[in-house]
């Protein structure tokens, strides 16, 4: 498991202490950083670490994923954006920067 997150890269993670990253209960946000600032060999990390439906049901249920990752994750996995609960609970007010 350690050799796992060593394999990732730890700018993902500069709110917390990586050192104590648990990859079971943690497993949440390790996805959702990887997908969201990750590479295509650290993605396949992911799914080999927790496996592909793990990932989905996670990802699903994510509060929160910006535009392009959201598209990324519905084009790569064949699911349609109206499944994450991200897409049907959108913020109220638009962030300036998008």
């Amino acid at each position: 498991m350690k050799d796992f997150i060593q394999n990732i890269n730890p700018r993902y993670f500069w709110d917390v202490k990586v050192d104590e990253l648990n990859t079971y209960t943690s497993k949440r946000l390790i996805i959702e950083r990887v997908f969201t600032f990750g590479n295509l060999i650290e993605i396949k990390l992911v799914f080999a670490e927790y496996g592909k439906q793990t990932v989905i049901h996670e990802l699903c249920n994510l509060n929160y994923l910006d535009s392009k990752t959201l598209a990324f994750i519905s084009l790569i996995l064949g699911i349609p954006k109206k499944k994450f609960k991200c897409y049907k609970c959108r913020p109220l007010s638009n962030q300036h920067w998008n």
